[in-house]
């Protein structure tokens, strides 16, 4: 346990480096929740239990962690604000998307948002609970789902993020383009790997 911590710390004192962040970054302790905190320079260190950050202050990082599930960022067309987001399929169909573009306090047309690498929907299995889980809220969700085959179906993830979106109001949706599963020299992939392994994704607001 000690050498796995050791190897997190040095990950992340070289993802500070390489990345010349600006601070230490807003750390989440990831639950697939709808839970958003405002990050602000007092949670640095803190790892808070939540999903999604915003920040209206300048070096603030917004960070998230993903290994299959889709990292969102966001920001406004002010500038003044930037969020990151953790949406697998629980956090999808409980909220997160809906929870994070309020939380940018802005004008959902004035909202610009990233969707990173993902599970792509060839290799994305689901229950027929899950299928069941959406389709009490998104009327529209058979698009996003392929038909059942002996009680299972393939979930498009980025294409659930741009219905959700898209019912938000949101317009300004960029990437998506980038499977986690298919691309091993790129990224992790736990349903692949079946072992940990976790990008990060961010977004800050500078000077």
């Amino acid at each position: 346990m000690d050498d796995k911590i050791k190897s997190v710390n040095e990950n992340r004192s070289l993802l500070k480096a390489q990345g010349k962040l600006p601070s230490e970054p807003v750390w989440l302790q990831q639950t697939h929740s709808t839970e958003i905190v405002n990050a602000t320079s007092q949670l640095i260190g803190s790892q808070a239990q939540a999903d999604g950050s915003v920040s209206s202050q300048a070096n603030i990082v917004c960070l998230v962690q993903t290994a299959d599930c889709l990292p969102l960022l966001a920001t406004n067309q002010k500038g003044d604000r930037v969020g990151a987001f953790h949406a697998g399929w629980r956090g999808l169909a409980s909220g997160i998307i809906e929870n994070g573009i309020t939380a940018m306090a802005s004008e959902p047309g004035q909202i610009l948002v990233w969707l990173g690498p993902a599970i792509g929907p060839e290799y994305f299995e689901v229950g027929e609970e899950v299928y069941q889980a959406f389709d009490k809220k998104y009327p529209d969700c058979n698009k996003i789902f392929t038909e059942p085959i002996n009680g299972k179906r393939h979930l498009d993830i980025v294409g659930a993020a741009r219905l959700i979106l898209g019912t938000c109001g949101v317009r300004h949706i960029y990437g998506g383009d980038y499977c986690t599963y298919s691309d091993k020299d790129r990224f992790f992939s736990y349903r692949r790997d079946k072992m940990c392994g976790r990008m990060a994704s961010m977004i800050w607001m500078a000077d």
